[in-house]
């Protein structure tokens, strides 16, 4: 197999961010079916539905043996060794509400030499905000690179979160909580993970955490957020799982991720 170039896959996933997000914008608000997939504060729209087929279908016209694991179904195994991890609205609650805090996110997964994400891009419409990586290289908001805030204390820091679907897991959650909101700055709940950790490598938030979150949730944003320079991974140095997520500015990752060890915010069952 021979290693697909970065920037060629970085262009192509821009522009069917910017294809999707461009549709998404365009038909907010505008007679939305709303169904629940795993309960029933679970939404999905026939918008998400048509941003997955404008993401497959520009992919596809390109590469047309890569894989597909999207969040609305594409699923496609492969032959060339790149899988495209997809989100078509991450946030779609935010996006149900008319609020800001959804993105379209894509990032491409390369087996060779070793498994690794190659190219992240989310696209944040409402404002119009591209965040773009490319592994080993670095990370840009709108082509300007970014890094996360410097010099945080944890006692004043900013920490953003999210919250399952699923109740017992947000009891959970909840007493993580009631430990960590004593010891920070700040708790922000914007509804995105794939912004929010964008945002952790962009400095508007000192660090997120979260647990639940699926392979296309933290895929992109996760890339962005390591290569601008914040620690990505779950709480033992290894690498972000669906227990557990974990993006901090180096000011404040050891700091925080003690609090979070403490409080048990990683023990909890729950189905990779």
């Amino acid at each position: 197999m021979v290693v697909p170039p970065s920037d060629a896959l970085l262009e192509l996933a821009t522009r069917a961010a910017r294809r999707a997000g461009d549709h998404a914008l365009q038909a907010a608000g505008k007679g939305l079916a709303i169904e629940t997939k795993s309960s029933a504060n679970d939404f999905v729209t026939q918008v998400d539905q048509e941003c997955e087929r404008l993401i497959v279908d520009s992919l596809l016209a390109e590469r047309p043996h890569d894989g597909l694991a999207g969040e609305e179904g594409a699923a496609t195994p492969g032959t060339t060794g790149v899988t495209w991890h997809i989100d078509p609205i991450d946030g779609t609650t935010n996006y149900v509400y008319g609020q800001p805090g959804w993105a379209v996110s894509i990032a491409a997964e390369v087996e060779f030499p070793e498994g690794h994400m190659a190219v992240g891009v989310v696209f944040d419409p409402r404002h119009d905000e591209l965040f773009t990586a490319v592994h080993g290289v670095g990370a840009w908001c709108n082509g300007e690179a970014i890094a996360p805030r410097s010099g945080a204390q944890l006692t004043s820091a900013v920490i953003a979160t999210g919250f399952s679907y699923d109740a017992d897991i947000r009891r959970h959650q909840a007493a993580v909580l009631a430990d960590v909101l004593p010891a920070v700055g700040n708790i922000r709940r914007f509804g995105s993970a794939a912004v929010d950790l964008c945002w952790v490598g962009l400095g508007r938030v000192d660090a997120y955490y979260e647990t639940g979150l699926n392979l296309w949730d933290r895929a992109a944003g996760g890339l962005i957020a390591a290569e601008a320079g914040a620690l990505v991974h779950d709480l033992h140095h290894r690498e972000p799982t669906r227990r557990f997520t974990f993006a901090a500015s180096p000011a404040i990752h050891d700091q925080l991720r003690a609090v979070l060890v403490a409080a048990g915010a990683d023990r909890i069952e729950i189905a990779e």
